[in-house]
């Protein structure tokens, strides 16, 4: 059989539903083989970096590999950006690249570069398919180690004289991911460390949302009784009216739950990704840690760990329901909770929005006030990132997605598209600056093209806003920050999709009320705002 046809036969084995890119002349062979699946959807899309964003939210959505492809050189050069987010982030990712045949490598040649070695530092596993025949090995091996905690992004390249190769039509069978859980005297160790404490504060990240413990984390969190902190991508986890529930840590100034953590004796950090923040942001006491994760702790003087639960995280945090956990309850000391809440403008009072203002932290109340249990908000990376993880409050765990490891503007429209195919049934609300809109604009056409139903609210002010503030705090003033934006309205209504543009916040909820209850179209919202 032609090597490409057992390629896509070993996709379609390991589940694989959508493939997201852009062919070129070296992947013609793949992208022949995939016309003829029934199981796999090719979506065709304007950017390679789109590709990979959709690759990434739709892995993280939907539980399953979020697959892209993409040609040799520049087309492997432009998923690039998306491959480190989702590795970034633990998103589970597979990226197929075409490159020149064998016998060309040796030498400079048109679009050559080695591919593999770009790819390596931004992948858990990057290979080159060197023999026809390992194809099936080599897939198996790719969605396994994706998958594998902590997850993130493989890349497999095809060589085009490869591709045409006649191979035995092999496909292997995919089997469960193992798992593990720490040893019975570790954990009699971390309950006697817990124990002997008297102010522990349980730091918690997005490791819990990906390994399926939210429930174990709550039953955990709810028999100690102590104070709980999350990191930006680990909101929902609990919710906003849980009396234990001190909300959102990690920003780079005013974090207020600071004094909290340095109060505590323990600190509890479960499933956290240092790449969100690191310990010395956080830890400046050196306070004791008690690390539970998938991965041994990566230790430094401000991670001082007594105790590591190394293994899966629902199985692990499970096993303290075997054990007398002891209640730590406690209150950090000048009512820090209502401080947070104020700080952070998570309170609201909506009996009134017509006088209020279009501004980010209104406008984040609006769509929680009107959004479901089950609605995505997928927030791109700017000033309102920072809002949303202050004030934004989801009603579940992973129906908010925010690029935090790599923060790479650009996500949110082509991640919406991969929310909506992950999770065809639930509404989709694609949050974004004018900037990163812009970054991916022509997704559009992509996602009206497929018929999909979400809406875009683009926050219109002309400017990076987070690096205009940061500039003039630091120089007096700020430079290369500002651009001219098209008209919203008329260049969503080009690509056939409604644009409608508020001029006050209740003028917001009407329309927000109308987009979300339309199944058939996407609708941008056109929002200015002047923060």
């Amino acid at each position: 059989m032609k090597a490409t046809d057992v390629f896509v036969h070993c996709l379609e084995n390991e589940g694989v539903e959508y493939i997201f890119g852009i062919v070129g002349n070296e992947i013609l062979d793949l992208a022949n083989s995939l016309s003829h699946s029934e199981q796999i959807q090719y979506i065709t899309v304007h950017h390679e970096q789109g590709a990979a964003f959709m690759a990434d939210v739709y892995g993280r959505l939907s539980g399953k590999v979020g697959v892209c492809l993409a040609t040799l050189g520049p087309g492997a050069t432009n998923l690039l950006t998306g491959i480190a987010s989702a590795t970034l982030d633990h998103s589970p990712m597979v990226t197929i690249t075409g490159q020149a045949a064998l016998e060309r490598q040796h030498k400079h040649s048109h679009q050559y570069l080695d591919v593999i070695q770009i790819m390596e530092p931004v992948t858990k596993w990057a290979i080159q398919v060197k023999e026809a025949s390992a194809i099936p090995e080599i897939i198996r091996k790719a969605f396994r180690i994706a998958k594998l905690e902590k997850r993130g992004a493989v890349a497999i390249e095809l060589p085009e004289n490869l591709a045409i190769q006649s191979i035995p039509p092999i496909v292997l069978p995919v089997t469960p991911e193992p798992v593990s859980i720490p040893s019975y005297d570790t954990i009699l160790a971390a309950q006697k460390i817990i124990q002997q404490s008297n102010r522990p504060f349980i730091l918690v990240g997005n490791g819990v949302i990906r390994s399926g413990a939210a429930d174990e984390f709550l039953t955990f969190a709810e028999t100690l009784q102590a104070p709980v902190t999350h990191s930006f991508t680990a909101k929902g986890i609990l919710h906003k009216e849980h009396k234990q529930n001190y909300f959102t840590f990690g920003f780079m100034e005013k974090d207020e739950v600071m004094p909290g953590l340095h109060e505590a004796d323990l600190l509890i950090v479960i499933g956290l990704d240092h790449n969100e923040r690191l310990p010395k942001e956080w830890n400046r006491k050196k306070t004791t840690i008690l690390h539970i994760d998938s991965h041994p702790a990566e230790i430094d003087e401000f991670y001082p760990v007594q105790i590591e639960l190394v293994g899966n995280l629902k199985e692990t945090l499970a096993c303290f329901q075997s054990f007398d956990l002891p209640s730590k309850a406690w209150v950090p000391a000048g009512n820090l909770k209502n401080r947070i809440e104020q700080a952070y403008n998570i309170s609201w009072n909506h009996d009134s929005i017509a006088s209020l203002p279009l501004t980010i932290e209104n406008i984040l109340h609006v769509i929680e006030m009107i959004a479901d249990d089950e609605t995505i908000v997928l927030s791109d990376v700017g000033s309102h990132k920072v809002s949303v993880a202050r004030t934004f409050q989801p009603k579940k765990p992973n129906r908010l997605v925010i690029s935090n490891g790599l923060a790479a503007i650009g996500i949110s429209l082509p991640g919406a598209i991969g929310a909506k195919l992950a999770c065809p049934n639930e509404p989709v609300i694609c949050l974004t600056g004018d900037g990163g809109f812009l970054t991916n604009a022509a997704e559009l056409e992509t996602a009206k093209r497929l018929g999909l139903s979400f809406v875009i609210i683009v926050l219109n002010d002309s400017v990076l806003k987070i690096e205009e503030d940061t500039m003039r705090k630091r120089f007096g003033k700020s430079y290369g920050v500002g651009f001219h934006n098209p008209d919203f309205v008329d260049f969503a209504n080009s690509f056939g999709i409604i644009g409608v543009r508020p001029k006050t916040l209740d003028q917001f909820a009407e329309m927000l009320i109308n987009c979300l209850h339309s199944s058939s179209n996407i609708t941008l919202i056109d929002v200015p705002v002047n923060n």
